[in-house]
């Protein structure tokens, strides 16, 4: 297997689900703004996105997929299937249990997420029915997500890669002809959300029945492999709920500040993760079971080597992305949100937003192949210890920051996070002698750098005035910021080429 050439694919499906993300965040900002019923629903939204990360693209995928990628290479595809069952069995009634309680907890989960909510009224009410709507959407997007986890072990990564389309054409259909109908429209959005949840967990059962890997409820956590999956779900669990207790905290403090920062927030980091998926879910998504594979076999070399060839190409990428997010802020953020609702002022607050979170892209990136590099070898232990440090500093920062330079600050405050949480994971692994940098790094670095110079030129030169921006018809700024990334994109890849770089340098095969 070509792992460039997997990398590319599993990029161009996720490519199509950010661009219908984008798609489904730009009629949200034209038919609702930023104001007071999409901070209700985007705070019970919160709720939900959280537990997912813990219970299934986090902590779950962690502890299960190297846990899987073991059985399958040393015993076998029934032992395999009967993991899958037993596992699958657990975690639907668990996050049923979840389910059902967030439904009837709801009036109360309002404060944890969102106390100063209560000084406007209604929006207590509001984001308590949204909460009811799309809480089940966990246990939906958890049972995905160990599909997910059996198709990548089997190396099947386009199927998962595709999967979050689904959820994107659901609330896009709600909102365009759903909400006209349902007062408040908004609910509409909540709607869409359970559906999407539906939807996708129903895409996956055809693939997993032709991998033979469907599985049969099988309630047995006195298994051994099930208690091993449980025993590495503790401190992953502690790990991901860490920044996620982050996330809630930055929620109520920019509840505090006032209508309209946590949707200014979300819009931002919506575009944050256009780049963060392509790369940083991608990479991570084919570097885990290849690790993993990798540990068992104790290949040493091609195990840290897997990892070098991940943090090039994180840089490589990275870091011109992050550029382009901080030049051309009004121009993504007016060209795919300012309609309707959304206005010159969402776009100027929304753009603080984004400059915050575009200083910490590489670090965000680089947390996604590190952290794997720990999975892959069953420790969860010490990502959790770092993620607890990076808690403690980046939310200290987030309070003073806040009062600083406002909404703005919260951003940052993540960006500075997660940089440190990549700093100390490859300190512990340089120190364990996890990792060891391939030769050549130097040289690679002062070659990125050249090409980053030449990015900026043209980024600064062809992105012009922001009034054009703020002012300019649809077509027209489609047209024009096409125009600018294809000549950012030229202009990049053709210096890495005249510095020396070639996309075979990057090929890298996995037996």
């Amino acid at each position: 297997m070509n792992l460039l050439r997997t990398l590319s694919a599993v990029s161009a499906l996720t490519l199509v689900s950010r661009i219908t993300g984008l798609m489904r965040e730009s009629i949200k900002a034209a038919g609702f703004g930023a104001g007071l019923q999409m901070d209700a629903f985007e705070a019970a939204f919160r709720l939900p996105n959280i537990l997912r990360r813990m219970f299934a693209e986090g902590a779950f995928s962690q502890a299960f997929v190297p846990i899987l990628a073991e059985y399958k290479r040393a015993r076998g595809e029934a032992a395999t299937r009967d993991l899958v069952g037993k596992v699958g069995s657990l975690l639907a009634v668990t996050l049923l249990g979840v389910s059902v309680f967030g439904v009837v907890a709801a009036p109360w989960l309002v404060y944890v997420l969102a106390g100063s909510f209560v000084r406007t009224p209604g929006k207590v009410e509001l984001t308590t029915m949204l909460i009811r709507i799309m809480f089940p959407y966990v246990l939906f997007v958890s049972l995905v997500s160990l599909a997910g986890g059996v198709m990548n072990v089997h190396r099947r990564f386009a199927i998962p890669a595709f999967t979050p389309v689904l959820l994107n054409v659901a609330i896009i259909a709600a909102a365009v002809f759903l909400a006209p109908h349902i007062d408040p429209p908004i609910l509409a959005l909540a709607i869409g959300v359970f559906v999407g949840g539906v939807a996708q967990l129903v895409f996956q059962l055809r693939p997993l029945a032709k991998l033979g890997m469907l599985p049969s409820f099988r309630l047995d956590w006195r298994d051994e492999g099930v208690r091993r999956v449980l025993r590495a779900m503790g401190p992953a669990v502690l790990g991901v709920s860490a920044s996620q207790i982050s996330t809630l905290i930055n929620t109520q403090l920019a509840a505090y500040l006032g209508d309209g920062r946590i949707s200014w927030i979300t819009y931002a980091d919506r575009l944050m993760e256009f780049p963060s998926a392509l790369l940083g879910v991608a990479l991570a998504t084919i570097l885990l079971p290849n690790l993993s594979k990798h540990h068992h076999d104790a290949n040493d070399v091609q195990y840290r080597e897997l990892l070098d060839w991940g943090l090039r190409l994180t840089f490589l990428l990275a870091l011109p992305a992050a550029l382009a997010m901080a030049l051309l802020a009004v121009p993504l953020i007016s060209t795919l949100y300012q309609y309707g609702r959304f206005t010159a002022v969402d776009v100027w607050q929304t753009r603080a937003a984004l400059l915050g979170y575009s200083v910490g892209l590489l670090g965000l990136i680089a947390v996604k192949i590190l952290a794997p590099g720990f999975y892959a070898r069953h420790d969860m232990r010490t990502p959790v210890r770092i993620v607890f440090i990076t808690l403690l500093v980046s939310q200290t920062l987030a309070v003073i920051l806040m009062f600083q330079i406002g909404h703005a600050g919260l951003t940052l405050s993540i960006s500075i996070g997660a940089c440190l949480n990549a700093a100390l994971l490859y300190r512990v692994m340089r120190k364990r002698d996890i990792y060891r940098p391939m030769p050549g790094w130097g040289l690679f670095l002062w070659r990125v750098l050249a090409a980053l110079c030449v990015l900026g030129v043209v980024l600064w030169w062809t992105g012009g005035d922001d009034s054009f921006w703020l002012a300019a018809r649809l077509w027209a700024k489609v047209g024009r910021l096409g125009m600018i990334i294809a000549a950012g994109a030229v202009a990049y890849f053709a210096s890495l080429w005249l510095v020396g770089f070639r996309v075979a340098d990057f090929n890298r095969r996995e037996g």
